[in-house]
């Protein structure tokens, strides 16, 4: 297994974490000044359900080198810690699963049998799209089968590909401006309400701001893949180079602040410039020893 695919991936998730520990402080009203004047919120930052479900698809990853769906359930099942903040469709499906369950079917059942369409699928899946960088047309196979172990409906599913191949496309494309980084993730995208907010987002390139883009595209407060994915790129396709900027253009929209700052940590982790910055990494929770990904300083992200 290459070492580099294993840095690559954990330089995403390390930027995931570290999004989505500095969105979850913004939930905390004491905190919410500071997003005005850029002050740091105090330390510690914990990260979330977002976080611990990524650390699973970066460890299958790790030790199957692909997306073993079984696998993937177990891990997400055993780790689930309740007080994360999941979804209450997600603690049930997970407890059931832990029970014995088979998640094929709880999976595909949630919701009258729609599945579900919400943005858990696309919060988790930024370290498989930096793992497939070099392929893109796996990476969207992959993060569809991440996917469907909890997210069964298409919108869930085009979410999670295209957070997947954006990640795959910043960590090989580095140069490429905002507007043909968002024609180049669509092209991958399936049909589909994410894909038609990512072509809004593509229009929305000219304005600087986070709130008005917010307003027209959804900043994840419906808690779906198509209200959070087309935000979370448009915030990719203009910051992909500076993670400080990234994070608080993110936080600035509100909404689901550490869902939408950890799809985006995640995009910006697995770019060559993608170096995280120290204080901000010292006020955040480190990542659980059980994923198995290295610490930030033992690997170099550049491709």
């Amino acid at each position: 297994m290459s070492a580099h695919l294993l840095a690559r991936a954990a330089s995403s998730l390390h930027g995931l974490a570290l999004g989505d520990a500095f969105g979850s402080q913004f939930f905390v009203p004491a905190n919410r000044h500071a997003l005005d004047s850029r002050l740091l919120p105090p330390a510690p930052w914990q990260w979330t359900d977002d976080t611990e479900m990524a650390c699973s698809v970066y460890r299958v990853l790790a030790d199957h080198g692909t997306i073993d769906q079984d696998a993937l359930a177990t891990s997400f099942a055993t780790r689930h810690d309740f007080d994360r903040g999941y979804g209450p469709a997600t603690n049930r499906l997970l407890r059931l699963v832990r029970e014995g369950g088979d998640w094929r079917a709880l999976s595909a059942g949630l919701f009258d049998g729609r599945g579900s369409w919400g943005n858990g699928a696309a919060m988790r899946v930024a370290p498989l799209g930096a793992w497939f960088a070099g392929d893109l047309a796996e990476a969207v196979r992959q993060s569809t089968l991440s996917a469907q172990v909890t997210h069964t409906h298409p919108e869930a599913v085009a979410g999670a590909v295209a957070v997947a191949v954006a990640t795959a496309v910043t960590a090989t494309e580095p140069g490429l401006p905002a507007g043909h980084f968002l024609d180049r993730v669509s092209e991958h995208v399936p049909d589909s309400l994410v894909r038609d907010g990512l072509a809004e987002a593509r229009q929305l390139l000219t304005i600087s701001d986070p709130s008005l883009a917010a307003r027209m595209l959804g900043n994840g407060r419906q808690v779906t893949a198509h209200d959070t994915v087309p935000f979370a790129l448009w915030v990719a396709a203009r910051h992909r180079h500076d993670h400080e900027a990234a994070m608080w253009t993110t936080a600035a929209a509100g909404g689901d602040v550490d869902t939408t700052c950890a799809i985006v940590g995640g995009i910006v982790g697995a770019a060559e410039s993608g170096h995280l910055p120290p204080e901000w990494r010292r006020r955040c929770e480190p990542l659980p020893s059980w994923s198995g990904a290295p610490p930030l300083d033992h690997h170099d992200p550049t491709p």
